[in-house]
């Protein structure tokens, strides 16, 4: 079965197609400045050199046509033609309380997610107009959504419910969603696979760590808690979000700087995190160089804040799920810092690890980094979202021909 994932932001599209007789990647790709001047699609087969294609994309059908036109073409291509799609498979941000697990589309899917636009007014639009650019142009081929949210529908009503005002939960649905659940799923399921015992047996606590940031307490292979709320702002400090706050801090900076609430949001949102104290930019390879390197306070500021609120959380969870088993870092940052790895862990020792520091010296490769002796395994697990909504999505569609 060949399955193509479509992940459509506001003006960009990253798809994969996967063969998931081998779970390889046959082509993978991102349009980007849709509907902008000097649309760009950069392709690559499996094994090749990337192409780019300069064309007009005025949408996103006219994006996904030219993906497609790509995929079967004869030197860049890797189809014979279209028919060899069995499925398609979409990237939903959010799914509100409608959907706890991936669901076959439909029209009332559609008009369900609609209804969640109010929840990710930036994300949901764009996923529902590459939803409906893909039945256009594939109208006979299976389409499934694949939900951020919806690993954390498992939480339970006082893990996700605001002390605020109960009329607010009521009226718009004001409570904890939690995001990356994709790949929160993934590297969890994965680390009962590579530690050969089954997920129900385990408490897990599983690190997403990059520009956005989440941790998630998973026990028995359920999310009963995340770090991530209403929207991705709340949690951890990331790259340009600053994560929990006094909420009171918005009403004072208005007042002080004469700006709208909405112009605050955007702060926390676009100029906070690791990028607002540092000052210097939102990768963390560029603070980490301006701290190591350079001697800089404020980005060595910036990497001490992040790593003790993440550590902070990690300790909630444990308390959250009475103890863990499993500690998993992933996504940019988790996969790749060494050293942020070692900044989180330092103090949490007494939980049952001690690091291996030559095996954390890995990056971006799946590697257990605590001693063998460790009751407790902190392990480094690349995470894989798209074969997630491949497996999802074959899942779905299997079970359509029974």
């Amino acid at each position: 079965m060949k399955i193509l994932i479509m992940n459509c932001g506001s003006s960009s599209l990253k798809y994969q197609l996967l063969d998931m007789e081998d779970g390889k990647v046959l082509a993978k790709g991102l349009a980007e400045r849709i509907g902008i001047n000097d649309s760009l699609l950069t392709h690559q087969v499996n094994g090749k050199e990337k192409v780019k294609i300069q064309k007009g994309m005025k949408n996103h059908k006219e994006a996904i046509q030219i993906v497609l036109e790509a995929l079967v073409d004869k030197e860049i291509g890797v189809l014979k033609d279209m028919s060899e799609i069995n499925a398609v498979g979409h990237r939903v941000v959010h799914g509100g309380e409608c959907f706890t697990d991936s669901v076959l589309i439909d029209e009332d899917v559609i008009k369900k997610l609609e209804e969640c636009i109010d929840l990710a007014p930036l994300h949901n639009p764009a996923n529902i107009e590459g939803i409906k650019a893909c039945q256009q142009i594939m109208p006979n081929v299976p389409m499934v959504a694949v939900f951020d949210t919806a690993f954390h529908q498992t939480m339970p009503d006082y893990a996700y419910i605001y002390p605020i005002p109960y009329e607010y939960y009521e009226k718009y649905r004001i409570r904890r969603y939690g995001f990356h659940g994709t790949s929160h799923k993934y590297v969890s399921l994965r680390a009962a696979e590579i530690l050969n015992k089954p997920i129900e047996s385990l408490k897990i606590i599983t690190c997403h760590l990059g520009n956005g940031s989440s941790i998630t307490a998973v026990k028995e292979g359920k999310s009963i808690d995340t770090s991530m709320g209403f929207t991705p702002l709340e949690g951890l400090a990331m790259g340009t979000r600053s994560g929990n706050i006094d909420p009171s801090i918005i009403t004072f900076l208005m007042e002080k700087e004469k700006i709208t609430a909405e112009e605050v949001i955007n702060i926390l949102n676009k100029k906070s995190g690791v990028y607002g104290i540092s000052g210097i930019s939102n990768d963390f390879r560029d603070i980490q160089a301006a701290a190591f390197e350079q001697g800089n306070k404020r980005a060595m500021l910036a990497l001490k804040v992040f790593a003790y609120i993440a550590k902070k959380t990690i300790g909630s969870y444990v308390a959250a799920m009475g103890g863990v088993d499993v500690i998993v870092f992933t996504a940019g940052v988790g996969e790749n810092s060494s050293e942020m790895r070692e900044f989180i862990l330092d103090g949490l020792e007494y939980l049952g690890f001690n690091l291996d520091k030559e095996k954390n010296k890995v990056r971006g490769k799946e590697e257990i980094i605590s001693t063998e002796d460790s009751k407790v395994k902190v392990m480094v697990i690349p995470t894989n979202e798209e074969y997630m909504i491949a497996k999802d999505t074959e899942k779905i569609v299997k079970g359509l021909k029974k």
